[in-house]
């Protein structure tokens, strides 16, 4: 719950203040000063605190842009509680375009971190303790690697009750059973008690809009779901998420270049082609099967393949064709010409 006064990085911000932070981070070897941004919105009402964050990856930039559009919305006039939002956390990896530090870490794989660490590990600490633990509720927002592109889809540890509503409640079809790892932000955050989910979307070093709207419209969903914002007026709903407890890759099976045939959110079963592997004269090497039928969640966008590389993800699920159904309603709500010019308002 909100307290009076919420303190990050020596600034005081009280109920119903609005706060623009630079949390101080280590400076560059050129002598040039870093600092991660930091927004706090926070309403006049007590309630739950919320922190949304970007670009734990460097390279993975839709979720810079989903917080820009909350903070500049007109929804957080309503708020009650505190919403902190975190839109660069690795701005080393943002002027690299990279996933990573530096220093060659992955900053989530180096949580919790230490004050005295490496560079990936102090900014892991500062990040966990000046806002993660300081918040009841979390959404990293994340995209697929260099090459590929994910479907829109929260990933969470759905075993816990608490996380499993707030999966749901994000409204994207596709919502994924994902174990904690070690070193992770959200295995830590589990330590300090923050229940976080990700959501995951669109590919690395690239703004893609279904994506970002749909992210935008989760984080919206789910602080009507914790009651920081008002319940929603509108009749339009999302089919329900469903939840797919097993993925599974398929890889290369030569190498050379890359026609695919499936596309991302299609329906596909065992034995369906999902791509060819074509020689340079543009013979064909190989066909690329589905092994285990379900919803293409993840593909790589490259048309080049090594024998073995990952090219699509597939979620199983028990009823595959009524995810479909609902991945193809989001496309086409979000991507119409009203919604082009608002939120669409599922919450």
């Amino acid at each position: 719950m909100s307290k009076s006064i919420l303190t990050i990085g020596g600034v005081d911000i009280p109920l119903g203040e609005t706060a623009r932070i630079k949390l101080p981070m280590v400076k560059l070897y050129t002598d040039t000063n870093m600092s991660m941004p930091v927004f706090v919105k926070r309403g006049k009402k007590p309630g739950p605190t919320l922190f949304i964050s970007a670009a734990v990856h460097g390279d993975e930039l839709n979720g810079i842009e989903i917080i820009s559009r909350i903070i500049q919305s007109k929804y957080l006039n309503k708020l009650k509680g505190t919403l902190i939002a975190v839109p660069i956390v690795n701005g080393y990896g943002v002027l690299n375009q990279s996933r990573y530090l530096p220093d060659r870490r992955d900053l989530n794989r180096s949580f919790p971190g230490s004050k005295r660490g490496s560079l990936a590990g102090r900014v892991a600490d500062r990040f966990l303790n000046d806002i993660v633990a300081k918040a009841d509720y979390g959404i990293d927002l994340h995209t697929g690697s260099l090459h590929r592109t994910n479907l829109p889809q929260v990933r969470a540890n759905l075993d816990d009750p608490d996380i499993m509503a707030i999966a749901k409640a994000f409204g994207v079809p596709v919502v994924m059973n994902s174990n904690l790892r070690d070193g992770s932000l959200r295995e830590c955050a589990d330590d300090v008690g923050t229940k976080v989910i990700l959501y995951e979307a669109g590919e690395a070093l690239r703004f893609d809009e279904l994506s970002i709207r749909a992210g935008v419209n989760g984080v919206v969903s789910v602080m009507r779901h914790l009651g920081m914002l008002p319940k929603s007026r509108s009749k339009k709903a999302l089919p329900e998420a469903k939840i797919a407890r097993s993925s599974s890759w398929v890889r290369a099976t030569d190498s050379g270049f890359t026609s695919h045939i499936k596309a991302l959110g299609d329906l596909v079963e065992a034995g369906d082609v999902l791509a060819e592997i074509k020689d340079p004269y543009g013979d064909i090497l190989d066909k690329v099967l589905c092994k285990n039928g379900g919803i293409i969640i993840g593909k790589q966008n490259i048309p080049l393949v090594q024998e073995g590389d990952a090219m699509y993800h597939i979620a199983h699920y028990s009823a595959p064709n009524e995810v479909a159904e609902n991945v193809e309603t989001m496309q086409d709500e979000l991507m119409d010409n009203e919604a082009s010019l608002r939120l669409v308002d599922y919450g």
